[in-house]
């Protein structure tokens, strides 16, 4: 069952990953890269904007700039970074299928608790949960965010997206595997307690960027959040089926 498991998430990560990474250079990453001549045009060189490089929309990858309004520019530490080009494409495709494998595991593990005959147009379904719980949850109180635009606290943020997404996920396994009424109604209240605590906000909204940007970009980091969890659903319920045992 573990090399099943494995061998399904070690293939549906790679494709997905490779997949999505194609995906998001007609869609995000444009935008990203505009935001970013605004962003190193602005008097503070955006040092005051925390942003959230979020192109997947899947774990909401933070990328957090200096703060502290006090600091002299020059006495910042530069953050190292891939340089432009084809290192920087590369060490996306990496991290992108990096994150493929593991959200990977963690549908391929869920087959295996849920002990259901699952395959290609059934993983689909599941792919739909995890994008629900890992990005469509998590961007209505924290949507994807461009470079340049200003953040809460970092750490607030990704100890809010946490709790979103474990409250998510645990909700839909109860409305959708489990019978009765106690689940349905701790399923809902599941589903509602993150955003009824509140995602942390900044002091100020605003940025750098202009807002039709900003808003094209959230629009885009979820549907190609959409397409890379429908896509990884399919090839794990697909690779799932075929690595079945016989008889």
């Amino acid at each position: 069952m573990l090399r099943r498991i494995f061998h399904t998430a070690l293939l549906a990560g790679l494709i997905g990953g490779l997949g999505v990474s194609v995906v998001q250079e007609f869609t995000t990453t444009p935008l990203i890269h505009f935001a970013e001549k605004f962003e190193n045009s602005a008097p503070d060189g955006g040092h005051k904007h925390g942003s959230q490089h979020s192109g997947l929309a899947l774990s909401s990858v933070a990328h957090a700039h200096g703060s502290g309004e006090n600091a002299a520019p020059a006495a910042e530490p530069k953050a190292w970074g891939p340089k432009e080009g084809i290192e920087r494409t590369l060490y996306t495709t990496l991290a992108n299928v990096l994150a493929g494998v593991g959200f990977a595991l963690v549908l391929t593990a869920l087959f295996a608790l849920s002990g259901r005959n699952i395959d290609g147009p059934t993983g689909v379904t599941w792919g739909l949960g995890g994008f629900a719980a890992f990005a469509l949850a998590p961007s209505l109180g924290l949507p994807p965010e461009l470079p340049g635009t200003m953040a809460a606290e970092l750490d607030g943020r990704q100890g809010w997206w946490i709790i979103c997404v474990v409250s998510t996920a645990a909700a839909l396994w109860m409305l959708a595997l489990k019978r009765g009424t106690l689940w349905i109604a701790g399923g809902l209240l599941l589903l509602v307690l993150p955003h009824a605590i509140g995602a942390p906000q900044p002091d100020r909204i605003g940025g750098t960027v202009p807002p039709e940007i900003a808003a094209h970009f959230v629009a885009a980091s979820i549907v190609t959040a959409a397409i890379f969890w429908c896509t990884l659903g399919w090839l794990a319920g697909t690779f799932w089926k075929k690595l079945e045992p016989s008889g």
